[in-house]
């Protein structure tokens, strides 16, 4: 549901309807959530949901960050912070996968924080700015919480995915596996 809500909440901010793209972004975090507790509640996590699932995430949450940025009801500062993070996270794991092998997608606890932190920020101005809330009090905090996350995620998955390479040696050394990977 998820990807197809992205589109719609992006363009619901653009056209200033907050209210509705509030809706949207909380509908879409509530399936999320009740899709991912019935998954582990059935056993029924596949791999292709633990690439599928965080890819919504990720198109839902950098969307409205995009668009609430354009629009002004974000730092351009945040909205880079979360679009380079996330497109590192993605990178390095086509990277490892690519280059390395196999990698295990799991998250870790501070991308967790970050993504939590991600979905309330966006909820609450979504829904302080398009239901007349005011969210001022605890904006900067938030602000403050989602960077700080933000960075600290990139960090550990940089850290974690590295450390995991070199200790990995069923797969050959880098050099023979990124050239064998131009020479096909």
């Amino acid at each position: 549901m998820r990807l197809l809500v992205a589109p719609l909440a992006v363009w619901m901010i653009h056209e200033g309807m907050l209210a509705v793209a509030f809706w949207l972004f909380t509908a879409a975090a509530v399936t999320d959530a009740a899709d991912g507790a019935l998954a582990k509640m059935l056993n029924a996590c596949t791999r292709i949901g633990s690439y599928l699932d965080p890819l919504a995430d990720k198109a839902l949450l950098v969307g409205v960050y995009v668009a609430m940025g354009f629009a002004g009801y974000l730092p351009r500062w945040l909205v880079a912070l979360v679009v380079l993070r996330d497109c590192l996270i993605i990178g390095g794991a086509i990277f490892y996968e690519l280059i390395i092998g196999n990698i295990r997608m799991q998250p870790l606890v501070i991308s967790k924080l970050n993504t939590l932190g991600q979905i309330f920020l966006a909820g609450m101005l979504l829904g302080g700015y398009g239901l007349g809330i005011d969210v001022e009090p605890i904006l900067d905090p938030m602000l403050c919480v989602v960077g700080v996350t933000a960075v600290l995620s990139a960090v550990a998955y940089s850290w974690t995915w590295g450390r995991a390479a070199l200790a990995n040696n069923d797969h050959g050394s880098f050099v023979e596996n990124y050239i064998n990977l131009h020479n096909q």
